[in-house]
């Protein structure tokens, strides 16, 4: 046995069950890189982009988790959120981010064509539904918890929200296709 198959033979991983938890491994390793992303970045004109809500879109759109799963992804992220965030209740992270992963799942089980040419858009389509579904379940949270007035809900967030969205979008449409070379994914 030469050295070249000895190096081979200790790499490779026999247990019947690769990729069954691969999307565990997906998720974390790019809510990582969100969370980190989402310290670094500065806020433009009082926005950043939610770049937890952009990896986890990109980690289902390449895993198509279940429903189920994803509200997993959902609540690990609320509590990566929680300690790191800037708003004024981030416990309501804990609810919010649950449902943006929930509706990107539903979202990316669908069966319409969201393509345009060759190029898939269900990753921007995704990512932007799904950060308006997080991002106004926390703006009412926040609403009604902290007694904003309505004009405050209607005027000042959620235009936050949706340029929030907008930028989300641009972001997991550029990052997707990177990661699903590194990463691989599951055909559509």
């Amino acid at each position: 046995m030469n050295t070249k198959q000895q190096e081979q033979e200790l790499v490779t991983i026999k247990t019947g069950q690769e990729g069954r938890f691969r999307w565990v491994a997906v998720t974390a390793l790019l809510l990582a890189i969100g969370a980190i992303l989402k310290i670094v970045t500065p806020a433009v004109g009082g926005i950043t982009p939610n770049w937890l809500i952009a990896m986890y879109c990109i980690a289902i759109n390449l895993t198509r988790v279940n429903v189920k799963q994803a509200a997993g992804i959902g609540l690990v992220t609320g509590a990566i959120s929680i300690p790191i965030s800037k708003a004024a209740l981030p416990y309501a992270n804990f609810a919010s981010e649950p449902v943006g992963a929930v509706v990107c799942a539903l979202l990316v089980h669908t069966s319409l064509s969201l393509k345009l040419g060759g190029v898939n858009l269900r990753p921007a389509i995704t990512a932007g539904i799904s950060t308006v579904a997080s991002g106004f379940t926390f703006i009412t949270i926040l609403k009604v918890v902290l007694a904003l007035p309505m004009a405050v809900y209607l005027y000042g967030m959620m235009p936050v929200v949706l340029m929030a969205a907008g930028i989300n979008m641009v972001i997991t449409q550029l990052l997707y296709f990177p990661a699903k070379r590194l990463f691989g994914g599951k055909e559509e």
